[in-house]
């Protein structure tokens, strides 16, 4: 019996009785932030005299940066400026849940708001349309950190049945995953799909397909939500790129990316020219591709099931490559390529970002161009 969290014990029949009373005219909407780890999520709520209808609708509201790592007890306060706004799956309509940047004291952004720099990036190539796809692996968790579902002094069977596996004995925890995809279409998270991984415990969700900076809105938000379900269940979604260390599956995000040219006939050409700029700037989508600068990676691309972290290739249908072009893509002649080197616990903005710069913006050498405000 895997260990679970005393919010999952309590009588979710109990609160139910209240969430079920009527709130009038106001509304709860929750404002989410990154915090100062660049990978965990905080929120809060702030009641409203009326549901918005678009995130100019939405206040600013303040919080501690010094209890979220993200400043000093001596200048505390910081500043939460929504950026997206989502329906409410767990209080349900007409609340909301609010995706927001953070801001200093000095309205600069926070050290882990990478959503500002990924934004300007996007708007300078807005009419190329670039479409983007991520692929969120996770691992679900008890609260002693041991894969739910695994024997307490031992190791379930080896990887092979599990991945899209169907049996109690093959999909650890798929009730979680269940509610996590509901949650995420009544919330208007653009969730695609869903798949039990290679390591039991192990679960996929797709994100996309979504444009430019809109694709950070929606992994976040994926993210949030996974997390405040698995909080129901008494569980623990990890995004570790390798939980458990040995011939075990590590976790990945793989980056599914495309330009309106490389939709359109004989998109391939550009496909591969594309590839070809990677090709040159290894270390720096290393550094981007996991909040560690890498160091998180390096535990995962090691060649086993995995591209090699300091070793650039592509193929077509190719899962162990560094960038795998799809079958159907090479017969079409046109659509999108694969990274698959962003680590589980990447943040979709500067992955986003940097594919952006190296194919878009024809950016050479290992650090990124400033790009100032106008």
């Amino acid at each position: 019996m895997m260990s679970t969290s005393a919010s999952a014990q309590l009588n979710k029949a109990v609160k139910q009785q209240y969430m079920e009373l009527p709130q009038g005219d106001t509304v709860q909407a929750m404002y989410i932030w990154i915090d100062g780890t660049g990978e965990g999520l905080r929120c809060k709520t702030k009641t409203l005299n009326a549901e918005p209808q678009t995130i100019e609708d939405l206040p600013e509201w303040d919080f501690s940066g010094s209890a979220t790592y993200l400043s000093e007890y001596s200048n505390s306060d910081m500043y939460l400026i929504p950026k997206a706004m989502f329906r409410d799956p767990f209080r349900k309509d007409p609340n909301k849940l609010i995706l927001c940047e953070v801001l200093k004291h000095d309205r600069k952004p926070a050290e882990t708001n990478l959503r500002h720099t990924c934004k300007k990036i996007m708007d300078m190539v807005e009419n190329l349309h670039p479409w983007f796809g991520m692929e969120q692996e996770d691992t679900l968790l008890g609260i002693d950190g041991r894969p739910f579902g695994w024997p307490l002094n031992g190791f379930p069977g080896p990887q092979g049945p599990y991945y899209c596996g169907v049996g109690a004995d093959k999909a650890y925890g798929r009730d979680i995953t269940e509610a996590h995809y509901r949650a995420c279409l009544y919330a208007g998270v653009k969730i695609c799909g869903s798949n039990a991984e290679v390591m039991p415990a192990q679960w996929e969700f797709q994100v996309g397909p979504c444009e430019g900076i809109s694709m950070g809105h929606h992994l976040w938000m994926a993210r949030f939500i996974l997390h405040r379900v698995c909080e129901d269940f008494g569980v623990v979604a990890s995004f570790d790129p390798k939980p458990v260390p040995g011939n075990w599956n590590g976790a990945g995000c793989h980056t599914n990316f495309s330009t309106k040219e490389m939709r359109e006939e004989g998109g391939l050409r550009h496909i591969e020219e594309a590839i070809e700029k990677l090709s040159r700037r290894q270390s720096y989508h290393n550094r981007a591709y996991d909040p560690k600068g890498g160091l998180d990676n390096a535990r995962r691309l090691t060649g086993l099931s995995a591209p090699v972290i300091n070793k650039f290739s592509a193929g077509v249908a190719n899962r162990s490559a560094t960038i795998r072009i799809p079958r159907a893509v090479a017969q079409d002649q046109r659509g999108y390529f694969e990274d698959r080197r962003p680590s589980a616990n990447c943040d979709p903005y500067a992955v986003t970002e940097a594919l952006i710069r190296t194919c878009l913006l024809n950016e050479e050498g290992e650090e990124p161009v400033e790009y100032c405000e106008s």
